[in-house]
């Protein structure tokens, strides 16, 4: 569901930056107790588990279409809502810079709907009061739910955001018969993943799950190492191996947008989407999760190289940024 830079105007790109950028200013503010030395190892981990597990798209029968999960209820579960939205955007911003994917003039657009959407309204709104006890069923319950809620919300917005942009080729009404149920189909994939891991790292260590639900400090004496071990494991795979048997069906979206068009794709044209479009020409070394240059026959070398690199990345990204806050959190408390 990452948008492109043609599905909007300059003036809702700019808008959604802005809206995107507070509410990660708000999470950063919210944070206290989320980052402690335990949380920050999975921060980073989890990041890269999403980019690489976002590479992998899975067919949805009878369509023509194919999905890949968002991520944002994953990992509020893992670390809480406002450093999973900080996570995501660690996620979006290596996935545009780096590969391409997703549009920079979007980039709000894209933070929104698969950041805040899941992350801050979908987790404390509908998983936290489902998940209660965090048994096994409750977690498969609040995941399933959350992401139902979350996804389709999101592609909604997709709708609402080229709708007030007046790209009239696409249409309100099409458009959001075609990206709604399509999405919802989506999210049913999504759910059953979210839930298996989630329900999997419980199992390993229930203090993960059960400190992002309530704000607590996971104590030092709770041992997280399996956990990282696992995750950061199941990141190098997904990337390296798994991201290989991608389906190669078109999106949600671009599946949406053809079934409007005639193609997945749109045009636009002027100096704000020339400009933005240059620069990440020139940022993106491996465009389409690929060599740069590599035509549809390249070996699939690339994407393996490209979900390893990635997944790298967005560990050091996300693990930086989690550091940074921590430390200054650490540092103002000592003053204070």
């Amino acid at each position: 569901m990452h948008m492109a830079d043609a599905l909007i105007s300059p003036a809702v790109g700019g808008v959604m930056w802005a809206a995107s950028a507070g509410a990660l200013a708000w999470s950063t503010a919210k944070i206290k107790n989320e980052l402690g030395e335990k949380k920050l190892p999975v921060m980073a981990v989890a990041g890269a588990f999403v980019f690489a597990a976002q590479m992998i798209n899975f067919t949805i029968p009878a369509t023509g279409s194919s999905g890949h999960i968002g991520g944002g209820i994953l990992l509020a579960g893992f670390l809480g809502p406002a450093p999973a939205l900080l996570t995501i955007a660690a996620v979006l911003l290596v996935q545009a810079l780096f590969f391409a994917d997703g549009g920079l003039l979007a980039f709000g657009c894209n933070v929104f709907n698969m950041g805040v959407i899941p992350c801050l309204l979908a987790y404390p709104f509908i998983f936290k009061p489902l998940a209660k006890n965090f048994k096994p069923g409750r977690i498969a319950l609040a995941a399933s739910a959350a992401v139902i809620a979350g996804l389709p919300l999101g592609a909604f917005f997709v709708v609402l955001e080229t709708l007030i942009s007046g790209i009239t080729a696409l249409p309100f009404g099409t458009f959001v018969l075609l990206m709604l149920p399509i999405h919802i189909a989506i999210a049913v994939g999504e759910a059953a993943a979210t839930s298996a891991v989630l329900i999997f790292v419980h199992r390993m260590r229930p203090e993960i799950l059960e400190s992002s639900a309530s704000g607590a400090l996971v104590s030092q004496g709770v041992p997280v190492k399996r956990v990282v071990v696992a995750l950061g494991a199941a990141a190098l795979i997904t990337g390296a191996l798994l991201s290989l048997f991608a389906s190669a069906y078109p999106d949600g979206l671009e599946w949406s947008i053809e079934k409007v068009t005639g193609s997945t794709e749109l045009e636009a044209e002027g100096a704000v989407y020339a400009g933005a479009g240059a620069l990440q020409e020139t940022t993106s070394f491996m465009p389409d999760y690929n060599f740069k240059g590599a035509g549809e026959d390249a070996p699939p070398v690339g994407a393996s190289v490209a979900g390893i690199v990635g997944a790298l990345i967005t560990c050091v990204l996300a693990g930086g940024i989690g550091f940074v806050i921590s430390a200054a959190k650490r540092k103002k408390a000592q003053a204070a």
